[in-house]
């Protein structure tokens, strides 16, 4: 039976959320990162919590969203369904098209799983490079104390 499912009887709180934005904002500063617009989609896609640094250019909330809805619409890190379809340039246009532009598929978005290993969420950040932001995005969810994937963990 294969996880990262999306029935999951967790749910992502609004604390969760702002603790998320916290951990990343901190591992970020301690990175000297630059400045990081971070976002927090519940399972359902909706807006939990999102945060701009001063500084921050307007197009970060767009592209943290996308990054965030990517990894949730798909069940897998942004930049691992950006990677896998980089030969598939058809598809990654009609994903893009499927949600309507809300679709990054580089790295910086990542799910967030419950305990069994349920997509309950995902976190986009925008502003580094991004494999920073995808860092930073695990360390936010790590000082939460939920768990994150990359990819899919199968029963096998």
């Amino acid at each position: 039976m294969a996880s990262n499912v999306y029935h999951a009887k967790v749910v992502l709180t609004r604390a969760q959320a702002k603790a998320i934005l916290e951990g990343a904002t901190a591992q970020a500063r301690e990175a000297d990162l630059p400045p990081l617009t971070l976002v927090v989609l519940d399972g359902g896609g909706h807006l939990v919590a999102a945060e701009r640094e001063d500084g921050c250019a307007p197009l970060r909330f767009p592209v943290a969203q996308g990054k965030a809805y990517a990894a949730l619409g798909i069940g897998i890190a942004s930049g691992v369904v950006g990677e896998r379809n980089s030969e598939r340039s058809a598809f990654l246009a009609s994903v893009a098209a499927a949600s309507q532009g809300h679709f990054v598929p580089v790295a910086g978005g990542v799910p967030i799983l419950d305990n069994d290993n349920c997509v309950i969420g995902a976190v986009g950040v925008s502003g580094a490079s991004s494999n920073e932001d995808q860092q930073a995005a695990i360390a936010g969810i790590e000082a939460a104390g939920l768990v994150w994937g990359l990819e899919p963990i199968t029963d096998e």
